[in-house]
């Protein structure tokens, strides 16, 4: 694995050339079409269908160790032509291609010689069988016949997908088996129930035969999570297998890669508990008129000090906003109609440019992913078919859920939160921004920023137009509203910090739900969901943070080198670039350097 590092160390430099600069869109539109082919199922659900000759409708990934070889040739030789390049002679818009291009190659070399995946993450072969039969479901690329066609090559190819994942897969920590124990479950459900329910009638008898096989090898795979995976590696870390913790140095080369911040995970680490200090006095100054209102019979705890003052002040005027909630059976549609709201608030006070279409669909979040998307998301529509949809997920509360386990849920998504998700995620977050980067052209330029997205470009813009919201008066300016983005600013603190310090620097379970459910106010139930999410990724929840303030640092950036400053146009500007890294942004936007 060391022999490694040195490679993916280079990747994040530059390098001078002699190839004239009218070349490079070429090779960058090779290289992205070539490593979005790496992933059939990835690539049909861009709208990529068929490449060289493949037709990726029917395909699922091919894990097997020749072809992930293969694939390593093909970037070690990309990163050797792209150094053909004089980066500084390209122009503005080649040189942020260059810049991501750069650090996907970095990336994926990341995956297969660090990380290792394939070897390691079962559920990475659980969630990716799970988007290779419900995708084709949802999006209508085809007729429905056609596509039903499509789920039922890919089931017939899961026995031999799975018996690769067997024979790669040398072990997994005890979290990421439990994980994709629990979304192999949502896959079974998927074949028995929803996918049968829906096909064609004309096809029931060839989706028969395939689900029978397709049952078999998932129940099978589950078998092997219990029994066989849990025994392999248990060579490593004095028989406890392999860690779900990445290490201080790999941890810092993908956090460069992934992130293409120019700060560093210790930088991000102390802005984000400074920050957390600061927005926990900030939350006690807003909440006090709100505690002398309801609770007029004692005092705002002035015998209480410091922060035992503000856990006790703020917690308690928390827990009266949390009372405002939806119900079970209400919270899928309640979310619906916030969307509507935030909608008309947005588009009124003129904040951006809304897309015109109407092709955002609200839906269930898909069971094979409700393991890491225990609240919600959001799954853009295809790049190259981006009038097929986009999917706004809600994930449902179970109905075997206990009544306290259902009550925890619906007060930390109370009435405040749920809108705040839905900002976020939907309307004018995420849908929003990728609607805007589906207008980029040329379309090669536009493919690459969109499949090969920077986290915090994406994520940070979700926070931050949220608080563009709220500074704009949403929800007429109602101490409640934010109060409960404050909450929202400590959960993003709370991830960089709870990323950092598990994945490098040895935080325990215990100390994670402390910062969680005592410094930042979560409830228990989001809290869990959280340190659960925290071990089955790395370097994902840094990008809130630290997109969100480098956000905010490109806009006064923006203002400082712009001559009457307008903020819609700013916001225009910016999304037409696409979800390039920030500090590319500043320079595309500008034409000086981020500071």
């Amino acid at each position: 694995m060391r022999k490694f590092l040195p490679l993916v160390a280079i990747l994040c430099t530059s390098a001078c050339s002699k190839k004239p600069s009218a070349e490079f869109s070429k090779l960058a539109a090779e290289a992205t079409y070539k490593m979005l082919s790496f992933s059939p199922v990835n690539a049909a659900g861009q709208g990529l269908h068929k490449f060289e000759g493949v037709d990726f409708d029917t395909q699922l990934d091919d894990n097997r160790p020749q072809t992930v070889r293969s694939q390593r040739d093909y970037l070690v030789a990309l990163h050797k032509r792209m150094a053909e390049f004089d980066k500084a002679g390209l122009s503005p818009d080649d040189r942020a291609d260059y810049d991501v291009l750069e650090s996907q190659l970095g990336l994926y070399l990341f995956d297969i010689d660090i990380a290792r995946t394939r070897r390691v993450s079962p559920q990475s072969y659980v969630e990716l069988v799970g988007n290779a039969l419900f995708t084709p479901m949802m999006l209508e690329y085809a007729s429905k016949e056609d596509r039903f066609r499509h789920i039922i090559a890919r089931m017939e190819k899961l026995p031999g997908f799975f018996e690769t994942a067997r024979r790669q897969l040398y072990g997994a920590p005890k979290i990421w088996i439990e994980v994709a124990k629990e979304e192999n479950q949502g896959n079974i459900s998927l074949v028995d129930r929803t996918l049968r329910a829906a096909v064609p009638e004309s096809l029931k008898p060839q989706y028969e035969t395939a689900a029978n096989t397709a049952l078999e090898s998932l129940r099978a795979f589950t078998r092997f999570l219990e029994t066989d995976l849990p025994e392999r590696g248990k060579a490593e870390r004095g028989g406890n297998g392999p860690d779900w913790r990445l290490g201080a140095e790999p941890y810092a080369t993908k956090f460069k890669l992934a992130l293409a911040t120019d700060r560093t995970p210790d930088q991000v680490l102390a802005d984000a508990e400074n920050r957390l200090k600061d927005v926990r006095a900030a939350m006690l100054e807003t909440s006090l008129p709100l505690h002398a209102k309801w609770f007029a019979t004692h005092a705002a705890h002035d015998d209480l000090k410091g922060e035992v003052r503000v856990n006790k002040v703020v917690r308690e005027v928390l827990d009266h906003i949390a009372q405002d909630h939806s119900t079970p059976e209400t919270y899928f549609s309640d979310a619906g109609k916030y969307l509507d709201e935030a909608r008309a608030f947005a588009q009124s006070k003129n904040l951006l440019t809304l897309p015109a279409g109407s092709n955002l669909q609200v839906i269930p979040t898909p069971e094979f992913f409700r393991g890491i998307y225990g609240v919600g998301g959001f799954n853009p529509a295809p790049v190259l078919e981006p009038k097929l949809g986009a999917f706004f997920w809600i994930t449902p509360i179970p109905a075997s859920w206990p009544k306290e386990r259902v009550e925890s849920k619906l007060r930390e998504y109370n009435a405040y939160n749920l809108r705040l998700l839905v900002v976020h995620e939907a309307m004018p977050g995420h849908y929003v921004q990728a609607e805007f980067a589906n207008s980029i052209e040329p379309k090669d330029r536009r493919v690459l920023r969109s499949v090969f997205s920077n986290g915090p470009n994406v994520e940070g813009w979700a926070q931050y137009i949220t608080q563009v919201m709220l500074d704009e008066g949403y929800m007429n300016n109602a101490p409640e509203m934010r109060l409960t983005l404050y909450k929202q600013e400590l959960r993003v603190d709370a991830n960089a910090i709870l990323d950092i310090r598990l994945q490098t620097k040895g935080m325990t379970d215990e100390q994670a739900m402390d910062l969680m459910e005592k410094s930042t106010f979560q409830e228990h139930e989001e809290a869990v969901a959280k340190l659960q999410r925290a071990k089955l990724s790395s370097t994902q929840l840094s990008t809130y943070f630290t997109g969100w303030r480098d956000w905010l640092r490109v806009r006064e950036h923006v203002k400082a080198n712009t001559p009457n400053f307008n903020q819609q146009d700013f916001h225009n500007k910016a999304l037409k670039a696409g979800a390039v890294p920030l500090p590319v942004l500043a320079q595309l936007l500008t034409g000086k350097a981020l500071k």
